[in-house]
């Protein structure tokens, strides 16, 4: 693993043990440029994940809590008018920072999650006509309870593809729950420290979007792609953007893992985080018991792998 990261992954790792696995999906999508959607029930784990993630990076950062009276302008922000100068004075919102956390966004309003969503795909905030690039580096990191949840707003089909992967941290197995308890499992969140500045990160960001994927590795993802397009199990397979986040996400994956160039091993490492929120289940799947993840292994098991 690179340096730097692997000094990102120790600090947060001071409050998150056991979660190996999930935190190196998150620093590759942080390599990848994407959006991460934590997904899981309350009291595990997600704010905490995001809250070291800004830490340790050394970036401004700024958090949300989504209640139903939330609105975009909060996010987006707003003109008021200034008697001073006689005119309307533009005040920013929440957005303008580099790290967002929109913890539960399943708690506001469609509309004001369709504002965030359009600035997540965008970068920029139009506001009056006026329009605000937002500074580089620029994530969000998006946390929601189970759907089932009371008070809860689903988040469209279409809005869930404008993450780069849905990531579920579970329960901590027995040992780290113990040691939970014992407070012999992890460090207050203030000693996580900044090990790593804006500029590095935007170098790892380079290093992992100039990683090589050869015209094979590209073909495998497309093949992959439409083998979900096709199967009967699923209503809704992998869309084109999908690909494209499963290929920025191998690179980073390659990254990761000091490498210069993807393998198959890559693709198959982040796929299920990348594609479990893509994909809608048919009437005979649900028949079947058959899950998202289930269905990826298979399309896994059916498709060539490149040699």
């Amino acid at each position: 693993m690179n340096n730097k990261l692997s000094l990102v992954k120790n600090e947060i790792s001071k409050v998150l043990r056991g979660k190996d696995e999930i935190i190196d999906m998150v620093l590759c999508a942080l390599l990848a440029g994407g959006h991460i959607l934590l997904e899981d029930i309350p009291g595990v784990g997600k704010t905490t994940l995001a809250v070291a993630l800004s830490r340790s990076l050394g970036i401004n950062y700024r958090r949300m809590q989504f209640t139903p009276d939330v609105l975009p302008s909060d996010i987006l922000g707003f003109s008021m008018y200034n008697r001073e100068s006689n005119d309307f004075t533009f005040k920013p919102g929440a957005i303008f920072t580099n790290l967002f956390l929109a913890d539960e966004i399943n708690r506001t309003s469609p509309k004001t999650q369709a504002a965030l969503l359009e600035v997540m795909e965008e970068r920029k905030v139009t506001v009056e006509g006026t329009t605000y690039i937002l500074k580089s580096p620029f994530f969000v990191i998006a946390t929601q309870n189970p759907i089932g949840a009371s008070g809860t707003q689903k988040l469209p089909d279409s809005q869930l593809d404008r993450f780069f992967v849905r990531l579920t941290l579970g329960y901590p197995d027995h040992k780290s729950a113990t040691e939970i308890l014992k407070g012999q499992s992890f460090e207050s969140i203030d000693s996580v420290n900044t090990v790593i500045n804006a500029s590095e990160l935007a170098a790892l960001q380079e290093a992992s979007d100039k990683t090589h994927a050869s015209d094979d590795i590209c073909d495998y993802i497309v093949s992959l792609s439409e083998a979900t397009r096709t199967t009967d199990l699923l209503l809704q397979g992998m869309s084109p953007r999908g690909s494209l986040a499963l290929l920025k996400m191998s690179k980073a994956h390659a990254c990761l893992s000091g490498r210069n160039y993807v393998i198959p091993e890559d693709i198959h490492a982040v796929i299920i985080p990348v594609c479990n929120h893509r994909m809608i289940l048919s009437t005979k799947a649900k028949a079947t018991g058959k899950d998202i993840e289930a269905i990826i292994r298979e399309t896994l098991n059916r498709v060539p792998i490149p040699v």
